[in-house]
């Protein structure tokens, strides 16, 4: 049985690529370049500002600007978090069950600790959450298994016993190496020709109230 459930957050949890989108365009804007439509930005989002510099400007780390364009970009994008970002459909519901039968449920992202925490807290999840691990919270981030174990030891609950749902390759890559069960988030930031049958997962689901059906294994 499952004694605990933990979210990765973009792409999982909350839809946060409008506004990450936004922070891109405007860091495009600075070039004097036309903004992207979201649905070329969506499939990156969960990638953070490597990511999307690299999609939006062809940027490297160590590439002239990269680290100006950068903090343009992370500035932008705190000052306007959670403008227009909301949690999927289905995972309130979800949420309101996983507290119904005392299961306690967290964050674990790469996501960095700056902006995880005013996120959640402007959602109004940050207090119902039994922790929040964030990128730099620990040495290693995903997908190195050591923010998954963390989260468990927070909430008290063996690794094993615990169900984690995320839409990238990197969270179910950790979630196999902390040994809790993996199941992909579909609905997620993915591109169109991934193939998710490669991925070390124990299942997959379309809608995040779908997750139920796991909490059984």
């Amino acid at each position: 049985m499952v004694d605990a459930v933990l979210f990765d957050l973009d792409g999982t949890f909350a839809d946060t690529a409008p506004d990450l989108g936004e922070a891109l365009n405007h860091v495009r804007a600075l070039r004097n370049l036309p903004p992207l439509p979201l649905e070329v930005i969506r499939p990156q989002a969960s990638h953070g500002s490597r990511g999307l510099l690299k999609l939006g400007l062809d940027l490297d780390p160590g590439t002239p600007d990269y680290d100006t364009l950068r903090d343009a970009f992370l500035q932008h994008y705190e000052e306007h978090l959670c403008d227009r970002t909301k949690v999927f459909s289905g995972m309130s519901a979800l949420l309101n069950e996983l507290e119904q039968r005392d299961l306690p449920w967290g964050i674990v992202t790469n996501k960095p600790h700056r902006f995880t925490v005013p996120l959640m807290e402007k959602l109004g999840y940050a207090a119902r959450a039994a922790c929040l691990v964030s990128g730099d919270t620990c040495a290693e981030a995903k997908p190195h298994p050591a923010p998954l174990l963390y989260a468990a030891k927070l909430m008290g609950v063996a690794a094993n016993r615990c169900l984690y749902l995320g839409d990238d390759l990197r969270d179910m890559q950790a979630a196999r190496s902390a040994q809790m069960i993996g199941i992909i988030a579909a609905y997620g930031y993915l591109a169109a020709n991934t193939e998710l049958r490669d991925w070390p997962a124990a299942g997959s689901v379309q809608t995040p109230f779908a997750l139920l059906r796991y909490l059984a294994l």
